[in-house]
């Protein structure tokens, strides 16, 4: 018989003998490695799940135009190519504008954006009803929807009014004889008042027109049709002032501010852009508990139309990576992409970030822990055993056996229970991790192979290091003394 197979006979021989001692430290091992295995199988997955759920608090990175460009699609999409596709979850484009109801005298914020992008990058959105999926469907936020008592399936007209063009002559240059201008001014209840003024040849006021739909009727809606308040105006040179050129009408003093306010920034308008009106269906009431309660969303298809532009003021984006590997994305955006800038949203990834590094720390205490105590259990194991081995130590001592074969026999012992001890725990390590995962994060796991080893090597190891003490002892039994009896 060789000598390897000889010496496995005799480890093996002795683990069975101690079969309840060597059960407690398999099953220290064993256990030991099961939290390790596992442990390091959620740290290795736990960015792409604490990503995941992070995700769910909205957009982590902004795409912006810098000053004085403008982004549009085409745009967007060539920043886009700086981040990888299996980590950009969703890229959502928001182009705003205010609109006015003039059948319920209301003006608010609308959002043009992708709604197949939208449920990516905010997930917390809840909705009664649906999204949009045809042009000429609106999403309305509930403040707006409680306002104005519209619900899915409920119509809305909207109105857009042109700007006049930021080329354009401004106000003062606008003054010119036989000028005709536009201009618009916030009323009450944040309504818009819209006004046409015509001038005469010595560039005095010649007929004025008011549109204040977003007024109410009986009040500042009455602008528009009462004949002294507009014939006050006539001939009257800009600017004016309130109170001294002309007086409010009772009732509507705000309304009238407004007017005036249009009248005096009142300019030629580039193109002569009129109005455009477009009638929608309500498909969804969304609910946020935040600012996007006071805004209808459309897609960019009706916002385009009602504009004439294809301008985009921001976009969103969600993308599944770390703090540092998205301020390399944003540099790379920013950099790479001509009138184009990257921001991140702080509050999300320094959030997820300081998660991590709570959550490493945490892993690393737990993991020492545990392996400390496996041990203190294997070596106390070991200990009790060679003080039951005292005069079969000794025996073989007195019979001509080295320490070296003693040290040999006892850490091939606890190398082979580390051995056993670690298959089981990496094994069981892995079902640990995705029970944890199931219930903690929702979402299953993939098994790391590599842990197997890992988990072996470490168990391995760690048994030879609590058989180090028991080792030292059973070495240091004097053959003579034992087998006196004492």
């Amino acid at each position: 018989m060789s000598k390897k197979r000889m010496f496995l006979r005799m480890v093996t021989a002795s683990l069975l003998r101690r079969r309840s001692r060597m059960l407690i430290a398999l099953l220290s091992i064993g256990i030991g490695a099961t939290i390790l295995a596992g442990l390091v199988t959620i740290y290795v997955d736990v960015p792409r799940q604490m990503g995941a759920q992070f995700r769910s608090y909205g957009a982590n990175m902004l795409i912006l135009p810098q000053e004085g460009a403008v982004l549009n699609r085409e745009g967007l999409a060539g920043a886009l190519e700086s981040i990888p596709r299996d980590e950009l979850i969703g890229a959502a484009p928001y182009r705003y504008v205010r609109l006015d109801m003039t059948s319920r005298q209301q003006s608010f914020t609308a959002a043009g954006t992708d709604f197949s992008q939208v449920p990516k990058t905010s997930p917390y959105f809840s909705i009664e009803g649906a999204y949009p999926e045809n042009t000429r469907e609106v999403l309305v936020g509930k403040s707006i929807a409680d306002t104005i008592g519209v619900k899915a399936g409920s119509t809305m007209e909207l109105t857009y009014q042109p700007a006049a063009s930021s080329e354009a002559a401004g106000p003062e240059e606008s003054r010119v004889p036989d000028a005709e201008l536009a201009g618009s001014a916030e009323g009450f209840g944040g309504g818009i008042v819209y006004v046409s003024v015509k001038l005469d040849g010595q560039a005095a006021i010649a007929s004025v027109e008011i549109n204040a739909g977003t007024q109410t009727p009986e009040y500042g809606g009455r602008v528009a049709e009462d004949e002294a308040f507009l014939n006050q105006f006539i001939g009257k040179t800009l600017p004016l002032t309130l109170g001294e050129d002309t007086d409010a009408l009772t009732g509507a003093t705000v309304t009238s501010e407004a007017v005036v306010q249009a009248i005096n920034t009142a300019r030629v308008a580039e193109n002569a852009a009129k109005p455009q009106t477009l009638n929608f269906t309500v498909t969804g009431v969304l609910t946020t508990g935040g600012e996007e309660e006071d805004y209808v969303f459309m897609s960019l298809e009706d916002m385009e139309t009602l504009t004439g532009s294809e301008q985009l003021d921001v976009a969103e984006l969600s993308v599944s990576a770390g703090a540092e590997q998205l301020e390399a994305y944003a540099d790379a955006i920013t950099q790479g992409s001509s009138g184009i800038q990257a921001r991140l949203v702080k509050r999300v990834t320094r959030s997820e970030a300081s998660v991590l590094e709570k959550l490493t720390a945490l892993v690393f205490l737990v993991t020492l822990v545990v392996l400390l105590l496996t041990m203190i259990c294997v070596s106390t194991t070991m200990m009790a055993v060679v003080s039951e081995r005292r005069r079969e130590i000794g025996l073989r001592k007195a019979l001509g056996a080295s320490d070296g074969s003693i040290r040999a026999e006892f850490l091939g012992e606890g190398m082979f229970l580390g051995l056993l001890g670690g298959v089981m725990g990496g094994l069981l390590g892995f079902v640990f991790a995705q029970v944890v995962s199931v219930n903690v994060f929702g979402s299953s796991i993939s098994f790391q192979p590599l842990l197997l080893p890992i988990a072996v090597i470490v168990s391995m190891l760690i048994a030879a290091l609590s058989c180090l003490l028991p080792i030292k002892r059973a070495v240091a039994i004097d053959p003579a003394i034992v087998l006196k009896g004492e």
